[in-house]
């Protein structure tokens, strides 16, 4: 990757409606991520553009690269950690901006990475034709003209499940499928049907999670 860098770091504009967290309350992701500075904004664009998102331009107060400005410098080391995602979808709302943001964690590959999970949480639900991740959606449009972006809020369980499937499963979020399949498989032989200490609804629960996190 070139060191030639675009814009000099400053301030992030914050889309509106959106809470900032306070600098003193950040707190470190709670699980492993998996991936490299680069690789964690990489993973916005990709999760967005799977979901049928167009557009997509990622803004952070550090640095970012001439010839890959959806990538900030890692060692621009800003205050500000922030990490907001525009995009805009053709289908529903081609001439409209909608946006993501996160700044809950300590570092700018934490945020992003963040975002990415959400989208993709989303992003499987709304194929799953989930209506709340359309309802989600909606509250992620930009008002016209100069107004301010309407930031996407925390995105709610809407997978059917009580509980994240990558909790339920007791793995990393960004856990590969081969140990999803395996860990599925372990669990669901302690509770299977047929088994010495049978749970069928157990047992539909794990299936249910590893089917959401292998799509």
């Amino acid at each position: 990757m070139s060191s030639q860098q675009y814009a000099d770091g400053g301030s992030l504009q914050w889309p509106d409606g959106y809470d900032r967290t306070d600098s003193n309350d950040r707190e470190a992701y709670p699980g492993n991520i998996s991936l490299s500075h680069k690789q964690a904004f990489e993973s916005i664009v990709e999760e967005l553009e799977r979901w049928g998102k167009t557009d997509v331009e990622i803004e952070t107060a550090g640095t970012h690269y001439a010839n890959d400005p959806n990538i900030p410098h890692k060692s621009a080391d800003p205050n500000d950690v922030g990490v907001v995602a525009y995009y805009r979808d053709l289908e529903a709302r081609a001439d409209e901006q909608s946006a993501i943001a996160c700044d809950q964690w300590e570092s700018q590959r934490e945020n992003a990475r963040a975002i990415s999970l959400w989208v993709r949480r989303i992003r499987l639900a709304d194929r799953c034709g989930v209506e709340t991740a359309k309802d989600i959606d909606e509250v992620a449009q930009l008002p016209p003209a100069d107004e301010e972006a309407i930031a996407a809020p925390p995105a709610s369980s809407s997978d059917g499940l009580d509980q994240e499937p990558h909790e339920i499963l007791e793995i990393s979020p960004d856990a590969s499928d081969d140990v999803v399949t395996a860990v599925a498989r372990r669990k669901s032989a302690n509770v299977h049907p047929d088994g010495d200490t049978p749970d069928v609804e157990e047992y539909k629960r794990i299936q249910k999670a590893k089917e959401v996190l292998l799509h």
